[in-house]
């Protein structure tokens, strides 16, 4: 599948899912291309969150030095998957927490990466740090950019919905 047909395909996922009703979307909602893409392809990600926190409780030892040591790592991919659904969510609906959303998944990524890497036994360490950066840590950065341009966008938007008068009291006369 070639990458024209994977956009086209996110398109279509895109276009079933109406912008949120917010009044900052009836001024501006942000149709650019990677937002477009951003819906879809946090939604795929959540999803995969599923087998593989399944995955991790089931092959992960219930004791690493700290008892429930299994259980504290599926918690935390719990957590993700919700940050990246609640991301994919906020993309599709154009929603202004998209911002909030965004920052969280890649704060959680970014912790992901780090204690992936500092609690693996030395034999899973290549493994982990192969995930960290090739999949957590771009992931991340992307979830932190995305977070800065849908924060730029609302600002954006304040300004369009708060014209700014020179010389004028805020308050009415």
């Amino acid at each position: 599948m070639r990458f024209g047909s994977l956009t086209r395909a996110a398109e279509r996922v895109d276009d079933l899912v109406p912008a949120a009703e917010e009044l900052g979307n009836e001024v501006l909602v942000d149709d650019r291309p990677i937002i477009r893409l951003a819906g879809p392809l946090f939604l795929l990600l959540s999803l995969c969150m599923i087998p593989w926190t399944v995955f991790i409780a089931l092959v992960l030892p219930s004791r690493q030095l700290s008892a429930h040591y299994d259980l504290a790592w599926t918690g935390f991919d719990g957590m993700l998957f919700v940050a990246l659904a609640a991301t994919a969510y906020c993309a599709l609906r154009r929603s202004r927490y998209l911002s909030i959303a965004a920052a969280a998944a890649g704060t959680l990524l970014f912790v992901d990466a780090w204690f992936d890497v500092l609690t693996s036994r030395h034999t899973d360490q290549i493994v982990a740090i192969g995930f960290a950066v090739l999949i957590e840590l771009p992931l991340g950065a992307v979830c932190w950019w995305l977070s800065l341009q849908t924060q730029v966008l609302a600002e954006k938007r304040i300004a369009l919905l708060v014209p700014r008068r020179r010389g004028q009291s805020s308050s009415p006369r």
